[in-house]
């Protein structure tokens, strides 16, 4: 286990943390890709978000699922799992629960699987459950919880009466009032907000004149929208600080200074992604930077710099 600098454990949602650091869902898949990395250890991070996972295994889309573009990438991987009871049943028991801490995302097609799925979680040692409300509602017609502030307070509420863990709604960008929709969830039982998922985003190929991502369509995340996040993070912690409701900052966080400034914005954790597909050991370049930049402004922990913007 690596060495950790004091100033750097924090809390979320009653959980503590060796690093503000949240490695994202999706980026790391069930939390020991990257272990295979020479020089990278979880223990680098306070905590791992495992991959999407819904009720039954699912195959994800065609290809191609993943196109480079301009300061990003497009993602359409379709939540490739095994399923809800391989995932607890063959892959959390082999997880290293002295590393770090450990937290499942989850997604469904209904209300109600998303209840279910919940249920089945909360009888395990995992940490915490976050709710990917970014998925397709197949009884309405394929429109996304996360953009209809009534449909993410139903499946949060259904969430929250099927498990005791602390819940962490994960916050759409392609919505109207990202604020608006964070206070429906909150007032619906979620214990903290995960700001922000990808934005939706398409690239094209011009020989063939067709979309270059088999799902047409792809959620964008990388540096490109780190100034797009920062803003979002901001218009939710307006609201969040109220209620004590702590957020996951991301998209597009690549050094220290990115994640300083997240939390500068309001967010209590940072959360890494597609920085780790060119760089694996970032975390501990980001974690020496935010420490250091505690000390230098003589902060005794990151609490004490969460939502010190000052607006012009």
């Amino acid at each position: 286990m690596s060495s950790m600098q004091n100033n750097l454990k924090t809390s979320f949602c009653g959980i503590t943390l060796n690093s503000p650091i949240i490695l994202l869902s999706g980026c790391v898949g069930f939390g020991e890709e990257y272990t295979r990395i020479k020089g990278f250890s979880n223990s680098d991070v306070g905590a791992v978000c495992l991959k999407g996972t819904t009720l039954a295994p699912r195959l994800g889309n065609k290809a191609h699922r993943i196109a480079e573009t301009p300061n990003g990438m497009l993602n359409a991987i379709g939540l490739q799992n095994p399923g809800t009871d391989t995932v607890i049943n063959d892959i959390l028991p082999a997880l290293d629960k002295d590393e770090t801490r450990f937290i499942i995302n989850i997604s469904g097609s209904s209300v109600e699987e998303y209840g279910e799925i919940a249920k089945h979680f909360d009888d395990t040692d995992i940490d915490a459950i976050e709710i990917n409300i970014s998925c397709p509602n197949v009884k309405e017609g394929g429109v996304a919880f996360g953009n209809d502030p009534d449909m993410s307070f139903r499946v949060v509420e259904i969430c929250r009466k099927n498990t005791n863990k602390p819940i962490i709604t994960k916050l759409s960008p392609n919505q109207t009032d990202i604020a608006g929709n964070a206070l429906r969830c909150i007032d619906a039982g979620s214990d903290g907000l995960a700001v922000i998922n990808t934005v939706m985003g398409m690239a094209i190929d011009i020989e063939k004149k067709q979309p270059v991502i088999g799902n047409n369509q792809g959620g964008l995340s990388g540096p490109a929208i780190k100034p797009i996040a920062l803003l979002k993070v901001h218009q939710v912690y307006e609201v969040s600080k109220k209620h004590n409701i702590p957020i996951i900052g991301q998209g597009g966080i690549v050094t220290a200074e990115d994640a300083i400034e997240f939390i500068i914005a309001g967010a209590d954790t940072v959360g890494i992604g597609t920085a780790l597909f060119y760089d694996p050991l970032i975390c501990k370049s980001i974690n020496d930077g935010i420490s250091s930049y505690l000390d230098a402004h003589k902060l005794d922990n990151v609490s004490s710099l969460v939502g010190t913007l000052s607006l012009n």
